[in-house]
């Protein structure tokens, strides 16, 4: 058996000599700390065509990774070949990581090897993976990236893979994170699991047609759902509830070393703090390598992706493959962080997170998100975060340099591609519409329907029929709190800016009539075009 591996060992490092000796080398820099100044020392064939020591992973009572005898058959280590109808012709025809680099979503990668595996018509398409761990029930805007570039993938004629850490979810991953993350107990991880696997095959299976396929979630609760032959969504759950602790560190433990996962940056950075870091969340880097290998060498899954802060963890399952399986032929990506132009975090609004579920934040207050995006921010975030192609993306600057541009053209675009991707037709056409209807000055007739839209999204109060109706809508709109005093509110009735259902008020002895309130239950003041009042009337 030694014999054997020292063959293999061999014959891989000729073939990495010869591939190093006629391969361009080219440094590729990054901002990630983690990410090395040249990684040409990772250029390596995309499969191995040398055979393998049958390994296996365990179940119940054997190994986790079975040695084979001088009897066993040897075997290969390939991504299945995968017939694959993308819908994107065009994107089929070009290199995804090019496309990528392009449009800046490209911030490291573990081997320019991948650029040429991306464009071998001749491979089988790459297995490609992200991993979302169900710390809460929705994902939010800092996930949406992974999604996009799974997306342009499964595009480019890929196969896309999401994997929910049902298991890694347990421990925290400590990247970015100051301290460790607090502990959710069993049905927590459940139902965030099931949340955001309901998410994720919505927002990926709708590019291929499926609008509502949230049944089969229910039929097969625990296993990989797959869809399409496009994409696929898995628990890492599945496996690590099988495997031993003794059997880990026997098996896998020992083929990490200690003093690069201490080198790691967001491991010195948490050493060097005065909450420290705990065993537990030093491990998560061996837990997360593990899942990669776990998917190379069951599923041919052959190319990890995540945010620049995940370069340590995606290089430690690159290192498993290599040291485990001895092959090569395992990459690894990584995107930046999505920052807007002052170097601030983007997705967060005074609100808190923007989320990606409807449920927890309403396609409307999505859409006015992006919609509120300044000029600066807005051409870097639709080749970010929308599919318009380059040539379009470039026209919309160009209009905005010019006289005549209406301002908010780029930013609408904007909200509503990305409204689309995520909330899907439907999800857009009703923000849409509450868009419109609650724009002061509208000539859209509101509806109570309309209005109970919003009301998650905007402050709301309850009053008696008899406390509305005939009252001052000066008195109203201090009363309800929508304004400060009644001296604020004549000043800004004056200047043309307080509304009732959205038309304007021009008269201090403007009463409510009982015309006036929507559907006999609801009235809508506005101060100006953003600060509302829903009034629900008992």
């Amino acid at each position: 058996m030694d014999a054997a591996r020292e063959a293999i060992s061999r014959g891989w490092t000729k073939k990495r000599e010869e591939l190093l000796r006629s391969e361009t080398r080219r440094p590729w820099r990054s901002s990630s700390p983690d990410s090395p100044r040249c990684l040409t020392h990772l250029v390596t064939p995309l499969r191995p065509s040398v055979p393998l020591p049958n390994l296996s992973f365990r179940r119940r009572g054997v190994p986790l990774l079975r040695r084979c005898s001088s009897q066993s058959s040897p075997q290969t280590i390939a991504a299945p070949n995968l017939d694959l109808d993308p819908s994107d012709r065009s994107c089929a025809t070009r290199n995804v990581v090019e496309i990528l680099q392009e449009r800046g979503l490209v911030e490291s990668i573990t081997s320019e090897s991948l650029r040429s595996a991306c464009s071998n018509a001749a491979a089988s398409p790459l297995k490609v993976y992200c991993g979302f761990d169900p710390t809460a029930e929705s994902l939010h805007l800092g996930n949406l990236l992974g999604i996009i570039v799974l997306s342009w993938f499964q595009r480019c004629g890929h196969k896309a893979v999401a994997l929910i850490g049902g298991a890694t979810g347990r421990v925290g991953d400590p990247s970015g994170k100051s301290l460790e993350r607090p502990e959710l107990d069993l049905d927590t991880l459940e139902r965030n699991t099931a949340g955001i696997k309901d998410l994720i095959s919505k927002i990926l299976g709708r590019k291929l047609g499926n609008e509502d396929i949230s049944d089969d979630l229910e039929a097969k609760p625990h296993k990989g759902l797959i869809f399409d032959d496009s994409f696929v969504i898995l628990n890492n759950y599945d496996w690590w509830k099988d495997i031993k602790l003794l059997d880990f560190l026997r098996e896998v433990g020992r083929f990490a070393r200690v003093g690069i996962m201490m080198a790691k940056e967001s491991v010195k950075r948490r050493l060097t703090s005065d909450e420290g870091m705990s065993y537990t969340e030093f491990t998560y880097q061996l837990l997360q390598g593990y899942d990669y290998l776990h998917l190379f060498k069951n599923m041919g899954v052959n190319v990890q992706i995540g945010g620049s802060d995940q370069w340590g963890n995606i290089t430690a399952g690159t290192e498993l493959i290599r040291k485990i399986l001895q092959v090569e032929g395992a990459y690894g990506l990584t995107f930046p962080l999505l920052l807007k132009s002052d170097g601030t975090k983007f997705g967060k609004s005074e609100d808190g997170a923007i989320w990606l579920s409807a449920a927890m934040l309403s396609p409307y207050k999505f859409y006015q998100y992006f919609f509120s995006i300044p000029d600066i921010d807005v051409v870097k975030f639709l080749k970010i975060l929308t599919f318009l192609s380059m040539e379009e993306i470039e026209e919309l600057e160009d209009q905005m340099k010019k006289p005549g541009y209406v301002p908010n053209t780029a930013q609408r675009r904007l909200a509503e591609e990305v409204t689309r991707f995520v909330h899907g037709d439907g999800g857009l056409t009703e923000a849409l519409k509450a868009t419109e209807a609650l724009r002061p000055g509208a000539e859209t007739q509101l509806d109570a329907a309309t209005i109970e839209g919003i009301a998650e999204d905007v402050p709301s109060c309850s009053l008696s029929y008899e406390q509305v109706l005939n009252s001052s809508l000066i008195d109203l709109s201090v009363s309800t709190g929508l304004l400060a005093s009644k001296s604020a509110a004549r000043r800004l009735m004056r200047q043309g800016g307080l509304y009732l259902n959205n038309k304007r008020v021009d008269t201090e002895e403007k009463r409510v009539e009982g015309i006036d309130i929507v559907d006999g239950k609801l009235l809508l003041l506005s101060a100006g075009r953003k600060n509302k009042m829903v009034v629900r009337i008992s």
